[in-house]
């Protein structure tokens, strides 16, 4: 009877010991990566689940920034390939041509020029036209934009006539360059320019300009708001270097695409490994 007994009492010694042992399942449970569901985030949590959901937000910005830039290249590829056209009788559907090329006939007004700087010298082929007032080894200076008075109609627009370097602004020193009577050339229809992130302002009491403002323009030499870019063959000897439009867009949107993601993600995990966790971030 005893033995039996102390048998009894080793066997139940023996089943407490094997149910206070945790299962395979419940180790695993307690050993998961996954946070209790008792386990709360508070205010500043969520406060600080802002930090990914913006970087996340910005990465799908630029994938459709992406797209519309390389929509805005192809564009103004297509447009620049196609033969030169008529102004339209409507100066105000010009708003609807940028980047084509048009027939301009007429003749100009030099006693009331316009400068956009500082601007860099576009290059054509490697070369200058003859006589061109290329003397500026910086290659920095402005573009001539002037009063063109059409003859097939009552109206004038703004041609930007080209580059001249900083010591050629005075049209007085460029005399042989300022064309007089009537003339044709070919430009490119331009829309007006957003101020760029950081340049200042222009001045509405100055000739001078930093971007193309072209209702500004307009309105202070009283011309329709049209802007055209006069073409590489339109130079003169001794006149501003034509075909300044700038077609090579900055296209930085894949590496932007990376930086946003790439932060979002690694933002999101020190989260997770802070907020959820509760761990150390290093």
């Amino acid at each position: 009877m005893a033995l039996a007994r102390k048998r009894g009492v080793f066997l139940c010694r023996q089943m407490l010991e094997v149910t206070s042992q945790p299962t395979k399942g419940t180790k695993l449970r307690n050993m998961s990566i996954w946070p209790s569901r008792k386990r709360k985030i508070t205010a500043a949590g969520y406060a600080l689940l802002a930090i990914p959901a913006t970087t996340f937000f910005l990465g799908c910005w630029q994938v459709k920034r992406r797209a519309w830039k390389l929509d805005l290249i192809s564009e103004i590829e297509k447009n620049m390939i196609l033969e030169p056209e008529a102004l339209p009788d409507d100066l105000l559907k010009i708003e609807n041509m940028e980047y084509r090329k048009v027939h301009i006939q007429g003749y100009f007004d030099h006693s009331r020029e316009f400068y956009i700087q500082p601007r860099s010298l576009i290059k054509h082929g490697g070369h200058l036209p003859s006589g061109g007032l290329y003397t500026d080894p910086s290659g920095i200076g402005v573009n001539v934009v002037t009063p063109f008075h059409l003859t097939d109609r009552n109206a004038s627009i703004l041609v930007n006539r080209g580059w001249v370097p900083k010591t050629k602004i005075d049209a007085r020193t460029r005399a042989e360059g300022q064309i007089e009577g009537e003339i044709h050339f070919v430009g490119v229809v331009r829309l007006t320019e957003q101020r760029p992130a950081f340049m200042q302002k222009n001045n509405s009491r100055s000739n001078f300009m930093f971007y193309r403002d072209i209702d500004a323009m307009a309105h202070q030499l009283g011309t329709s708001p049209v802007f055209v870019d006069a073409d590489y063959d339109s130079s003169v000897p001794g006149g501003p270097i034509g075909g300044q439009t700038r077609l090579q867009l900055r296209n930085e949107h894949w590496s932007y695409i990376i930086t946003w993601y790439t932060l979002a993600i690694a933002t999101s995990y020190m989260w997770y490994r802070k907020v959820l966790l509760k761990l150390p971030l290093l």
